[in-house]
């Protein structure tokens, strides 16, 4: 089995998992990181389904005066839109709500994303959706990026990985944040 094929099973096992554990968490506790005290523009996303939820750790963000900008797609591409927390300013593409806008320009003051996943390694790799818009934006972005999982989405083995995998420099559960050395 290639490595394509093992990470598409791997995918569809980790979804069971994920479906038949969900549990509602809170990441709130995220704002407080020195990173995210110091960033001005931080990159998240908004979750579905039953990946970890981003709603209220955005609205937080808001609130503190940060920009926050969200992903929508374009092609093969992530473009980046700021959003203001108004439900009215996003619409739903699929399962995935993205911004309506003008897309984010300013690219570089962009300091900290947050990244969904599926399964995080202890090396930082993470198995996503298998669309491979984060692993071509994260290179784009000179941000420090932590992605979030639920508390059993740690991985004990090292994940599979393709030569543009990206590593995180993070990853956080409802209760632990787990940085990685680079």
């Amino acid at each position: 089995m290639g490595i394509s094929e093992e990470k598409s099973s791997l995918r569809t096992r980790y979804r069971r998992e994920r479906n038949e554990r969900y549990i509602d968490h809170n990441f709130e506790h995220l704002a407080s990181l020195p990173e995210f005290l110091k960033a001005d523009v931080i990159a998240s996303y908004m979750s579905y389904g039953d990946e970890p939820d981003t709603s209220q750790l955005n609205q937080q963000l808001i609130n503190s005066g940060k920009t926050l900008v969200l992903p929508r797609i374009n092609g093969v591409e992530l473009e980046w839109v700021r959003w203001n927390g108004s439900a009215d300013e996003l619409h739903e593409k699929k399962k995935i709500r993205e911004p309506k806008g003008e897309v984010f320009k300013e690219r570089e003051l962009i300091s900290v994303i947050i990244v969904p996943a599926l399964r995080i390694d202890r090396s930082g790799y993470r198995l996503g959706q298998g669309g491979g818009y984060y692993d071509r934006a994260l290179p784009q972005l000179n941000a420090w990026s932590i992605g979030l999982i639920h508390p059993d989405e740690i991985s004990s083995t090292d994940l599979p990985r393709e030569p543009w995998d990206v590593p995180l420099h993070a990853l956080a559960t409802p209760d632990l944040v787990l940085r990685f050395t680079s």
